[in-house]
């Protein structure tokens, strides 16, 4: 996919395109690699409060009032979420089950989401209801881009820059969202966890935040880069 494009449709990759898209890779990996090292780290480190993470997980659900979610399990490694439409949170086997400082970590993240529907958070509200919008959005933005490329239409170009913005709000609305899930994780630890647990999670959800960090700037550097064309086109 490439984004280079002219109203005076000499659409084609360019060099600073694909200097951009190298930039947001290594962002990208760089964030990966991060939060793998950092998961890695504290997942050898066994908590010693001696909870599991769907334990602790629980004792937060019922100490912040939101003792009516649900905890199940979900496959794959770091695939820990909380779902509002079932009410649950899905933490993966080794989180589930896990000892370890990370799984606490993760695990309490989660119950953050939860705590957050539970108590009408407006960040946390907001993107839940663009969820769905943004899922169709990301698949039609393409399409419709590159209609207007193959039509030489530039109000259909312009169109789907403006369907890839919404991803662009998307993540900075992420952004207060999953800090805060991590804060109440962080809050409830020091109170109920021991130092460690407390040091392990800050480190982790700390790791954990770089990456939606990393998806906004990439995201902001591709819309920005769209934006620049079209008005360099303009001047053509």
């Amino acid at each position: 996919m490439y984004y280079g494009y002219g109203y005076g449709y000499g659409y084609g990759m360019d060099m600073s395109y694909l200097i951009l898209m190298v930039l947001t890779m290594v962002i990208g990996m760089a964030a990966q690699a991060y939060i793998q090292k950092t998961y890695a780290k504290w997942s050898r480190v066994p908590s010693p409060g001696g909870y599991t993470g769907a334990e602790m997980a629980r004792r937060m659900l019922e100490h912040e009032g939101a003792g009516s979610v649900g905890i199940g399990h979900v496959a794959g490694k770091l695939t820990d979420h909380y779902d509002p439409r079932d009410n649950n949170l899905h933490l993966s086997e080794e989180n589930f089950a896990g000892g370890s400082v990370a799984s606490i970590a993760v695990a309490c993240h989660e119950a953050g989401h939860a705590v957050q529907t539970a108590r009408g958070y407006a960040p946390g509200r907001i993107r839940t209801a663009i969820v769905p919008v943004v899922n169709l959005t990301q698949q039609f933005w393409s399409l419709l881009f590159f209609a207007g490329i193959a039509l030489q239409h530039a109000g259909l170009v312009q169109a789907a820059i403006l369907l890839f913005g919404l991803t662009v709000v998307f993540h900075l609305v992420t952004l207060p969202v999953e800090i805060d899930a991590s804060r109440r994780a962080v809050n409830f630890i020091s109170q109920f966890g021991t130092q460690l647990d407390q040091q392990g999670s800050k480190e982790v959800l700390t790791a954990a935040a770089m990456t939606y960090v990393a998806a906004a700037l990439s995201s902001i550097l591709q819309l920005l880069y769209l934006l620049s064309r079209t008005r360099g086109s303009r001047r053509d």
